[in-house]
């Protein structure tokens, strides 16, 4: 299965023997670079078309639109911790920017042919070089990470970064090769690891530092790198809807890939007609690069979070700039006695003041046009959005309809930054689910359910859950999701109501130690029969009866009814589940399970949290803001989840007839 990758996500990678393929509106320049475990690189350590390769590297011999790097990983030296895809512009009377191109596609096939991971690299304007993709050891295995990150300046830029200290030559000269002919030589060769001389030393174990996340990323994480907003986020690169020349993605009886996924660029936006003289442009839906509008949306969507960070970044840095310009200006007044008291002292003082209102009042008005030009273009976007990607009091929902496709993502609530709390972009995460969810029902957790009555909270958490539920049946085809609930306690009936009531669950809720074991047996079973038979390339053996829709177990109250061996089948659907279509849903107060220690830490990492209250747990990797998420709750006394799930049921009846 292709794991579609965000900006700042990783994927290990099953095989040492790849190719990197690359698809661009334009020509580029292809290069690789080697750097250590400091993320230095040396001159030596640069392929590019005249020196094509390195150990374990090859890069193509002149600038293409359809580039090609080949890696054999056993063959990198030891010293060498990362390898870098560079991409360039090859000029010559074509764009002058990766923003006037259509966004670059990555794919990375393994040795066997299948496509492991892919990237489409989104949001680029005036860039004319990037670091498409790293990919680097970990704990004694190899990563790729989505990287995604452009320089204005070029080559020489992006070197200069990677520490070489002839940067600018090094640039000039690799594009003065891809401007010359092409040499009458033999073709490169694949180096090894044998023609780079004696082996430097092997680097540093690192096998408890923990993973960076590179600037230039697009992530939020609680602690963790998930899919931002496209804001999130949440798991990829754009799934794409087929033209009607573009090949047929095969199917076989069991796939929980996406079926739209095709690996090109999709074609750049509509142009937009012109703004009058001096005036922005009127803001347009779906005015963002995509193969169908609801591609488009996803990645305008994208586009707003990183203008709405940037633009906050902006501000605070401007900010702490006036600040730190004031605390010293006025060191200089204090550090001299003749100044501290008098009208010279009161004087300095005060135009220093005055200067940082100057300075901050600058920056504000800044960001107060950036966040009109993207409130604008919210008030657009909101109203255009699909039922998957829209708030519950969406008229969409009231004209919903069961869907035919899989959508592409799915919002699970709305994230905004203090400066602009009314400004809220939608977090989506990607379809099918790439990692479980889990509802904090704790309230340590944040200081708005520090304000709650536990009670209250813990049925917000099981309502939010329910929610959730309910949208990812909706947008799900007939037959293609079942939904089971652990409730050992029947403490969420209330919540679980409108599921049971509607008859869209796989069973009625299990209760008790022994219903939790049932249902944890019949997943776990179905876990091991299809990861045996995907493996085995054997889908068609699986017996007949086997439900091949994804799943979706939620889990309330947890541990409350759970033995030792129910904890280890439940982290064992959180590890391998969403690979072969069964998720988590889990409804839960960390300290409850204080009794098992740091055993389930790797059980809550693996799971996006997610809160019933407004909490600032979302953090943004990228310009490292904390980011305030707040779930999608049902309007009160609306019958929207009622009727949207009745119709829900109705289609799975007279689908199965």
């Amino acid at each position: 299965m292709t794991a579609e990758l965000v900006r700042g996500q990783n994927h290990p990678l099953p095989h040492t023997r790849l190719e990197v393929r690359v698809s661009a509106g334009h020509p580029v320049v292809a290069c690789a670079s080697y750097v250590d475990d400091r993320g230095t690189g040396r001159e030596e350590w640069v392929a590019h078309p005249g020196a094509r390769a390195l150990p374990g590297v090859e890069v193509p011999g002149q600038a293409d639109r359809t580039p090609r790097f080949v890696l054999q990983l056993d063959a990198v030296p030891e010293a060498v911790q990362q390898i870098n895809v560079l991409l360039a512009l090859a000029g010559g009377g074509g764009p002058d920017r990766f923003g006037a191109t259509a966004a670059p596609f990555v794919a990375v096939v393994g040795d066997d042919g299948d496509e492991i991971a892919s990237f489409t690299i989104t949001g680029l304007d005036t860039e004319t070089a990037l670091v498409a993709v790293e990919v680097y050891r970990r704990q004694g295995a190899w990563k790729i990470r989505a990287v995604g990150q452009g320089y204005e300046g070029g080559l020489a830029d992006l070197l200069a970064d990677q520490g070489l200290a002839r940067a600018r030559e090094v640039a000039a000269g690799i594009q003065a090769t891809v401007a010359l002919p092409a040499p009458r030589t033999e073709p490169a060769r694949l180096a090894t690891s044998a023609d780079a001389g004696p082996a430097a030393p092997a680097a540093p174990d690192q096998s408890s530092a923990p993973e960076a996340t590179p600037s230039g990323g697009r992530s939020l994480s609680d602690g963790l790198s998930v899919p931002a907003a496209q804001a999130a986020a949440a798991s990829a690169g754009p799934q794409h809807t087929p033209g009607p020349d573009a090949p047929q993605v095969p199917s076989g009886p069991v796939d929980y890939t996406h079926p739209r996924r095709q690996s090109a660029a999709p074609p750049p936006p509509p142009a937009a007609p012109p703004a009058e003289p001096g005036r922005p442009s009127a803001p347009v839906a779906g005015d963002a690069t995509g193969w169908s509008m609801e591609e488009r949306l996803y990645n305008q969507i994208w586009g707003m979070f990183e203008d709405l960070a940037r633009t906050v970044a902006a501000y605070r840095s401007a900010v702490e700039f006036a600040e730190n310009r004031m605390d010293k200006e006025l060191d200089q007044v204090l550090s001299d006695p003749r100044s501290r008291i008098g009208s010279g002292g009161d004087a300095a003082r005060a135009a220093a003041r005055a200067k940082y209102e100057q300075l901050t009042d600058q920056a504000r008005q800044v960001l107060d046009r950036d966040l009109a030009q993207l409130t604008a273009e919210a008030e657009v976007v909101e109203p255009a959005l699909p039922p998957a990607f829209a708030r519950w009091d969406n008229p969409v929902w009231h004209a919903y309809r069961v869907p035919m496709e899989i959508p592409m993502a799915l919002r699970i609530g709305d994230i905004h930054l203090p400066e602009s709390p009314e400004l809220r972009l939608p977090l989506l995460v990607r379809l099918p689910l790439e990692r479980g969810l889990w509802v904090d029902s704790g309230r340590s957790s944040s200081d708005a359910a520090m304000a709650l009555d536990e009670g209250v909270l813990r049925r917000q958490a099981a309502d939010t859950a329910v929610a959730l539920a309910a949208r990812l049946v909706a947008v799900y085809p007939p037959g293609e999701f079942s939904v089971h609930v652990i409730d050992p306690a029947g403490s969420a009936a209330g919540s679980l109501a409108p599921l049971v009531g509607s008859g869209v669950l796989a069973g009625p809720p299990a209760a008790g130690a022994q219903g939790v074991s049932s249902v944890l047996a019949r997943l776990t079973q179905r876990v091991d029969l299809v990861t045996m038979a995907l493996r085995g390339d054997a889908a068609d053996s699986l017996p007949p009866d086997l439900d091949r829709a994804e799943q979706l177990l939620i889990v309330n109250d947890f541990p409350h009814g759970f033995d030792d061996r129910a904890v280890t089948q439940l982290r064992y659907l959180a590890d391998e589940g969403p690979a072969v279509g069964v998720h988590l849903l889990m409804v839960a107060d960390r300290e409850d399970a204080s009794a098992y220690g740091p055993v389930l830490d790797p059980l809550w990492r693996s799971l996006l949290r997610i809160t019933p209250v407004p909490d600032d747990h979302l953090a943004d990797p990228w310009v490292r803001h904390a980011w305030t998420y707040e779930p999608l709750p049902v309007p009160p006394g609306s019958a929207v989840l009622r009727q949207v799930l009745d119709q829900v049921a109705d289609a799975r009846r007279s689908w199965g007839r």
